[in-house]
């Protein structure tokens, strides 16, 4: 079926990480910014949100190594959803976050080549390391391991595969995971490192396979949330809400581990 071109569109920007949840007309009374690993998955947990209290928010996704910066810098964000509790308990500590917060999820990595890829969705990165010996491997998507936790990540997973080094100069690097993805599904790459809640939404399924890396391979991504100092009440329930059942099982769909 052929798709509109607003809806391409669309999908577009969402993996990109630019667009807001909340329309221009809502008078959102909270600005969320959330880790772009969670694009799809808060979107649902946001329309149960406003579904139950009528109240509007707005959503940005981006990198959280770029939010904490903006945040250090007194940027107007009310509630961080951080892929990387690191950056959580530094806003704490400076005492921009009301408290160290909560962790709400634990992420997964894996290889996503997409249709038509001369190399194999192998979330032990065999076919990725045979490629690059025979040539099929020309660009591999990653997230910047500078400021994008699961970049860090990804890069920690090629460190233990021993293929760090020979992909220099191979890598094409995304400001954060959702842009990665992009990457690694536009066909100017042969795929790419990304978040496994990402692959899981629909829209992106269907473009290519997806394999799980070892979660030995790397650190873990323990992703935490705080409120800042300036949290309005949309904000504090929006906070409390993400620790809810409904919000939980929206998480897992999106195969994220949840604390218990």
């Amino acid at each position: 079926m052929t798709q509109h071109p607003t809806t391409l569109k669309r999908r577009h920007l969402l993996l990109a990480g630019l667009a807001c949840a909340a329309p221009a007309w809502a008078q959102p009374s909270a600005t969320v910014v959330a880790a772009s690993d969670l694009q799809f998955a808060l979107e649902d947990i946001y329309a149960q949100f406003r579904g139950q209290t009528g109240l509007q928010l707005r959503l940005v996704f981006g990198s959280s190594g770029q939010f904490f910066a903006q945040l250090q810098q007194g940027a107007p964000f009310h509630l961080f959803l951080s892929a990387d509790e690191r950056f959580v308990f530094q806003l704490a500590d400076a005492g921009v976050a009301q408290d160290r917060g909560r962790l709400y999820a634990r992420g997964r990595i894996g290889l996503m080549v997409p249709h038509g890829s001369a190399l194999r969705a192998d979330g032990e990165l065999r076919d990725l390391a045979l490629a690059l010996q025979d040539g099929r491997l020309k660009k591999l998507a990653i997230a910047n391991p500078e400021h994008a936790p699961y970049g860090t990540r990804a890069r920690e997973a090629l460190q233990h595969a021993g293929l760090w080094a020979a992909l220099q100069g191979r890598l094409v690097m995304g400001e954060n995971i959702s842009q990665a993805t992009q990457f690694a599904l536009s066909g100017s790459t042969q795929g790419g490192i990304v978040a496994q809640s990402l692959a899981l939404a629909p829209s992106v399924a269907s473009r290519g396979s997806f394999a799980l890396i070892p979660e030995a391979w790397h650190q873990p991504l323990l992703q935490r949330m705080a409120l800042m100092k300036n949290a309005p009440p949309a904000a504090q329930a929006f906070y409390t809400h993400l620790s809810s059942p409904a919000a939980q099982a929206v998480l897992e769909r999106y195969g994220f581990a949840v604390p218990r």
